[in-house]
C-alpha cells in the first residue's frame, strides 16, 4: 500500500503517518487512496506532529485524568457480572467536513420524519399493512409492538422526539445507516464528556479549527421539553432504570446538565389518571417524561408484569393525554432489523421520496424472493434474527457470517431458514471505514461507526453537530461494540469559517426569572439523609479508632481497662479493633458511596470525586496499615478527607430541601454517636482516662481547657458535650440544628398544627435545654440516643413513605 510522499509533513520531528498503513479496499477517514491526509485532516495532523510524542502523551493523559476525576464510567457485563469500566476514550477525534455533515443531516432528518409517519400509521390507521407494504405477521410478532397503546395519540402530537442513528461508511465512500435508535437512545451525555475530555487535551488545536459546538443542540432540546410541559403546568423528568443500568452515569449527567429531575419508576405513581412524582412536598404532576428504559418495562400493569422498574398505570396516563413520553411507548418497533427491507417502499408510499441515506442492504426471509436471494448469496451475507433490535456486530451470539460457517453449521442454518424464514434476515456484510487511533506514539487505522443524534424542536428536527464514534480496539469490526472493548471518539464537524460559540446560558438580552428549586423526590431525600448519616457515622467511628490506636501505641498493656472498654463499646456496631481498618468502617463508607450513587444527578463532580477518593484511600489502607501508631496516622488522613468532603457539601450545596435532609442526617447521627459514647465513657464504671478520651473523640480538648479552669471532670465534660449550645459537637447543638431544619421542611407546620417530627424535636430540645449535668446519667444518655434515633422514624413516615 502506497503511503504518499507527505511532502509537507516529512520534515517534521515526528511523522505520525510514517507507519500508517490504510487497508486495501477500505475507505480511510484520514487519508486518501494515495495515503495523503484529506483536507479536513491536514491542519489537525500537522498540529499533532508539532506537539511531538512526549507532549501528546501528556495531553492524552490529561484527558484520561479528567474522565477519571469526573467519574465517567460504563457498566460492563461479562462472566464476572456487572462491573464499572472507565470510559474508554479514543483520543483522536473523527473529523468530518461541514458540507458532508450537511448531507448526512438532511438524510437523517428525512429518515426521522419517515419514522414518525410510519409509527403513526402502525399505531393508527395501519394502511401500510392494509396495502401489503408491511407484513402484518412481522409487526404482530415483534416484542416491540405494544398492543395496549394502539390507537393512542401522543399528547405532544408526535411519537418521536429524540432519535439516534448508527452510520458506517462503505467501500464506495457513501454513508449507510447500520441501525436506528428510536426506543431510548443512549450516548448523548457521553458525547458531551468525549468533547470535554478531548478539548482538555487539544484545546489549542480545537480553538484554531472551526469546530461546531454541541451546547446549542442540548439547549434547543431542553427548551422544547420545557415548552411541552408549560401548557399542563407539569414537570419534565428523565426516567431511568436505575444505577445498575449500563449507561446510568449518562442519565445522571444529562439530568444535571439540563437541570431536569432524574426519576426511577418507584418515584412515580398515577393518581386520578395523572402521572405524579412522590416528593417531600406531596404528589406533584409530571407532564413530560423522557424515558431511558425500554417501553415494555415502563408499566407492569399493562405491559411486562415482571417489571420492577416501571410505574403501574403509566400507559393509562399516556392514553388520557396526561403525560407526553419521549419517545412514545412502542416507538422501539422502528429498530427492528427486518424493517430495513421495507423502508425504501414505505418512503415512496408515505413521502413519495427515495431515501437520501440508504440502509445496509437487507432481505427478510419471510418473503420467498428474499429468502431465495439470501440462500443463493449466503457467503456474502450476515444472517441474524429478523426481530432483533441490535446491530449485527453487537449481536454475535445470534448473528452468523455466511462465509465463516463450516459445512455442518451451513446446512443447519439453511434448513432453519427454509423451515422458518420469517425469523431471519440476511444483510450485506458490513465493511466499515477506518479512522486513526493513537497507539504507542503512532497513528493506526481502526474500524469506526458513527452515532448521530436528532432532537425535535418547535422548528423541526435539529441534528447534533457531531455525536460520537465507536472505534475498534482492533481491526475486527465486531470490536467496536462497547461491551466488547470498543472505544469512543469525539466527532468534530469542521467548518471553513468561524462558527457560533453556543452555550446553555441565556443570551444577555434574554429576560429571565429566578425559579424556585425543583421538587425533591422522596427517594432522593431518603438517600441524602442516609448519606449524611453514613458520613457522620464514619467520622464518629474514625475519631474513636484514632483515640484507641493512640493509646494502643503508647500502652505497655494492650489489655488495659480503657482499651478493653472501647473494644466492648464498638463490638455491637460491627467494629473489630483487632484490624487497623475494620471491615465495619469500610462497609459504612461503602454505604455512603452507594447512597450518593443513587442521586448522582444531585452531586457536583467535585463532591463525587472527593467521596470516591475517600473510598479509595480507606480501601488502600485496609491492606497496608498496622494497628497502633500506623493506624493513628491513617485515621488522621481519613478524618481530613472526611472533613474535605463534608466541607464541599456544606459550602457548595444550594440551601434547598435536599440540603436540609442531608444536614438532618448528619445532625441525627452525630447526636446519636455522642450520646452513646458519652454514656459509655462518663458512666460510674468508666475506667481511668475515659473522660480525656471523650473530649478527644468529641474534638473538644482545646475548648474544654478554655471554658473550664479545672481538670476535666464528669460534670464539665457532660456540660460541654451535652448542654453547651455553642459547641458544634454537643448534643444540644445538634438538637437546635435539627429543630431549625425540620421547621423549614415542607408541611412542618400546616393549618396551625406542627408535624409529628416538629413536635418531637421541640419537646426533645426543650427537655435537654433545661437539664443540668448531674441529670445526664448513663441511662439518660442511652435513652437520649434512642429518642434521637426515633426522630428518623417520624421523618421517614412523613417524607419517605
Amino acid at each position: 500500500m502506497a503511503k504518499g510522499n507527505h511532502q509537507e509533513i516529512r520534515g517534521r520531528p515526528h511523522n505520525l503517518l510514517e507507519h500508517y498503513q490504510p487497508i486495501d479496499g477500505i475507505v480511510d477517514e484520514m487519508v486518501d487512496a494515495s495515503g495523503n491526509p484529506r483536507p479536513v485532516w491536514k491542519e489537525f495532523i500537522e498540529a499533532l506532529e508539532d506537539l511531538g510524542p512526549e507532549k501528546l502523551a501528556q495531553r492524552f493523559a490529561r484527558a484520561d485524568q479528567y474522565l477519571r476525576d469526573a467519574g465517567v464510567y460504563y457498566r460492563l457485563y461479562d462472566q464476572a457480572g456487572a462491573n464499572e469500566r472507565e470510559w474508554p476514550l479514543a483520543h483522536v477525534p473523527l473529523l468530518i467536513e461541514e458540507q458532508e455533515w450537511a448531507a448526512i443531516s438532511a438524510g437523517l432528518v428525512q429518515r426521522a420524519e419517515l419514522f414518525e409517519e410510519t409509527i403513526a400509521d402502525i399505531y393508527g390507521p395501519n394502511r401500510l399493512v392494509e396495502k401489503g407494504i408491511l407484513p402484518a405477521g412481522l409487526i404482530a410478532a415483534s416484542p416491540e409492538y405494544l398492543r395496549p397503546v394502539v390507537g393512542t395519540r401522543p399528547a405532544s402530537g408526535h411519537f418521536l422526539h429524540f432519535c439516534a442513528f448508527e452510520l458506517g461508511r462503505g467501500p464506495d465512500g457513501r454513508w449507510w445507516v447500520l441501525g436506528d435508535r428510536t426506543q431510548a437512545p443512549s450516548g448523548a451525555g457521553f458525547a458531551l464528556e468525549n468533547r470535554v475530555a478531548t478539548t482538555r487535551a487539544l484545546s489549542d488545536i480545537y480553538g484554531e479549527m472551526h469546530v461546531h459546538r454541541l451546547a446549542g443542540f442540548f439547549r434547543r432540546f431542553r427548551d422544547a421539553l420545557n415548552g411541552m410541559a408549560k401548557g399542563s403546568r407539569g414537570r419534565v423528568a428523565i426516567l431511568t432504570p436505575g444505577p445498575l443500568n449500563e449507561t446510568y452515569y449518562e442519565h445522571a449527567y444529562i439530568a444535571r446538565y439540563l437541570g431536569i429531575m432524574l426519576l426511577e419508576g418507584e418515584d412515580l405513581t398515577v393518581s386520578g389518571g395523572r402521572l405524579m412524582v412522590r416528593t417531600v412536598s406531596g404528589l406533584m404532576p409530571v407532564s413530560v417524561l423522557w424515558r431511558r428504559l425500554d417501553a415494555a418495562f415502563a408499566d407492569p400493569l399493562e405491559l411486562r408484569p415482571d417489571s420492577q422498574i416501571g410505574t403501574p398505570g403509566l400507559v393509562e396516563a399516556i392514553r388520557r393525554g396526561a403525560v407526553s413520553a419521549v419517545n412514545a411507548l412502542g416507538s422501539g418497533l422502528m429498530e427492528t432489523r427486518a424493517l430495513f427491507a421495507f423502508l425504501p417502499k414505505i418512503s415512496r408510499e408515505l413521502r413519495n421520496e427515495e431515501l437520501l441515506l440508504p440502509s445496509v442492504a437487507t432481505w427478510w426471509c419471510g418473503r420467498d424472493a428474499d429468502r431465495d436471494h439470501v440462500l443463493a448469496n449466503l457467503d456474502r451475507m450476515v444472517i441474524g434474527p429478523a426481530l432483533s433490535t441490535r446491530l449485527a456486530f453487537e449481536d454475535d451470539d445470534c448473528t452468523r457470517l455466511g462465509s465463516a460457517l463450516v459445512a455442518g453449521e451451513r446446512a443447519e442454518l439453511i434448513a432453519r431458514i427454509e423451515r422458518d424464514g420469517g425469523a431471519f434476515v440476511g444483510q450485506e456484510a458490513v465493511t466499515l471505514s477506518t479512522t486513526p487511533v493513537y497507539v504507542g506514539g503512532w497513528l493506526e487505522p481502526r474500524p469506526a461507526a458513527l452515532r448521530v443524534y436528532l432532537a425535535r424542536t418547535p422548528e423541526g428536527w435539529t441534528v447534533m453537530p457531531g455525536g460520537f464514534a465507536r472505534v475498534g480496539f482492533s481491526l475486527d469490526p465486531t470490536a467496536i461494540a462497547m461491551q466488547r472493548g470498543g472505544q469512543a471518539a469525539d466527532v468534530w464537524v469542521v467548518s471553513d469559517r468561524p462558527v457560533e460559540r453556543e452555550t446553555l446560558l441565556p443570551q444577555e438580552h434574554d429576560s429571565f426569572i429566578r425559579t424556585s428549586p425543583g421538587s425533591l423526590p422522596s427517594r432522593a431525600a431518603e438517600n441524602l439523609t442516609w448519606l449524611g448519616r453514613y458520613i457522620e457515622r464514619s467520622e464518629g467511628t474514625v475519631r474513636i479508632l484514632r483515640a484507641y490506636h493512640v493509646r494502643l501505641a503508647e500502652a505497655s498493656d494492650p489489655d488495659m481497662p480503657l482499651l478493653a472498654d472501647i473494644r466492648d463499646h464498638l463490638e455491637p456496631f460491627g467494629i473489630d479493633v483487632a484490624t487497623a481498618i475494620p471491615p465495619g468502617l469500610i462497609g459504612t463508607l461503602d454505604s455512603a458511596v452507594y447512597s450518593a450513587g443513587q442521586i448522582r444527578d444531585r452531586f457536583s463532580p467535585d463532591g463525587w470525586l472527593a467521596l470516591k477518593d475517600l473510598s479509595k484511600t480507606i480501601h488502600q489502607f485496609a491492606t497496608t496499615v498496622a494497628p497502633g501508631d500506623d493506624a493513628t496516622r491513617a485515621m488522621t488522613v481519613i478524618l481530613r478527607k472526611l472533613a474535605g468532603f463534608s466541607g464541599l457539601l456544606h459550602e457548595n450545596m444550594y440551601r434547598f430541601t435536599g440540603w436540609r435532609f442531608l444536614e438532618i442526617g448528619r445532625r441525627l447521627e452525630r447526636g446519636i454517636q455522642i450520646a452513646r459514647t458519652l454514656a459509655r465513657l462518663t458512666g460510674a464504671a468508666a475506667p481511668e482516662g475515659a473522660l480525656d478520651m471523650m473530649l478527644e473523640i468529641g474534638d473538644s480538648v482545646m475548648t474544654h481547657r478554655r471554658q473550664y479552669p479545672v481538670r476535666a471532670g464528669r460534670r464539665t465534660v457532660v456540660d460541654l458535650l451535652v448542654l453547651d449550645p455553642l459547641n458544634p459537637r454537643s448534643i444540644l447543638f445538634q438538637l437546635e440544628r435539627l429543630k431549625a431544619e425540620i421547621a423549614l421542611l415542607p408541611a412542618a407546620v400546616g393549618e396551625g398544627h406542627m408535624s409529628p417530627a416538629a413536635k418531637e424535636i421541640l419537646q426533645l430540645n426543650t427537655a435537654i435545654a433545661i437539664k443540668e449535668p448531674a441529670d445526664m446519667t448513663a441511662k439518660t444518655l442511652d435513652d437520649l440516643a434512642t429518642e434521637i434515633g426515633g426522630l428518623y422514624n417520624s421523618l421517614a413516615k412523613a417524607y419517605f413513605g
